[in-house]
């Protein structure tokens, strides 16, 4: 694993190439991250960063002892590394530290719920007939014969719930990179709805 930023989604935009080719990108929020602690295989059993980010205005007592002198983080994530020597408790790490135009990175967000969703949205099942006295339309079908199995066998598709689930979208292209505004334009879609949490990594 590499070393990401935590970030927010902002929205979706187009940005024009040299060739005057439209692209549709998704811009990302990420404001400069605090490494707030690192772990290592003799104390923890692995290594890791672990990094926060925003303003929290009250620490609990647990978050107060642990933060201890560095600014009051309100959302903390870690990310797994092969080595913790270039980094420091209290280090600040931001876009330009970590990406460039034309990077390939992975995106990891919680996707959008959608509550609960039929066997059509949610496994793109055919519907029934409309006509001829048919009362089919939306329906599953069977789930399953009367004499063997004589249940329902697990993992059959059904109805249920749909989205609020992890997502990781990898490869997407960076397309630019804004220091100043703490902005990042990644080609195509991410996990996720408006202003959701999300962690950016470079890829394999």
């Amino acid at each position: 694993m590499s070393i990401g930023l935590i970030g927010r989604k902002v929205g979706v935009t187009q940005v024009f190439q040299g060739d005057g080719t439209m692209v549709a990108v998704s811009v990302l929020a990420i404001e400069p991250n605090t490494v707030t602690r690192l772990r290592t295989t003799d104390r923890d059993g692995y290594t890791a960063v672990q990094l926060g980010t925003e303003v929290k205005k009250k620490l609990t007592k647990p978050e107060t002892g642990q933060l201890k002198d560095l600014p009051k983080v309100a959302t903390v994530r870690e990310f797994r590394v092969e080595s913790v020597d270039d980094f420091e408790v209290g280090q600040t790490l931001s876009v330009e530290d970590l990406f460039t135009a034309g990077d390939d990175v992975d995106v990891t967000g919680v996707s959008k719920g959608h509550g609960f969703t039929g066997v059509i949205a949610r496994h793109n099942f055919r519907r029934g007939p409309k006509s001829h006295g048919s009362d089919h339309h939306r329906a599953p079908g069977s789930i399953g014969a009367g004499t063997y199995p004589g249940r329902v066998w697990k993992g059959t598709k059904m109805a249920g719930h749909m989205g609020n689930e992890q997502v990781t979208v990898k490869k997407l292209t960076v397309m630019r990179v804004d220091p100043e505004r703490n902005l990042i334009l990644v080609r195509g879609a991410v996990p996720g709805a408006r202003n959701g949490l999300l962690l950016v990594r470079k890829a394999k």
